[in-house]
């Protein structure tokens, strides 16, 4: 990116206002990216449960044994 001078140096405000724009133009799109990144996570973290529970559900119902009580 280039900085138009029109023929005077480059001063220390010049620096900090470009560094401003370029900064704000971050925290904006970070700002808007988080509330779907939160959505995302939940669901990924969701679906990870479900998997989990499915799985422990089945491998609990082939591996259960039947016991069988008889009185004398």
């Amino acid at each position: 990116m280039s900085m138009r001078t029109n023929g005077r140096p480059i001063t220390r405000d010049d620096v900090e206002a470009a560094f401003q724009r370029v900064v704000g133009e971050g925290e904006k799109a970070a700002g808007s990216a988080v509330p779907s990144a939160v959505v995302a996570a939940g669901a990924a973290a969701l679906c990870a449960i479900a998997l989990a529970y499915l799985a422990g559900k089945r491998r609990g119902r082939h591996r259960s044994s039947v016991v069988e009580i008889r009185r004398l």
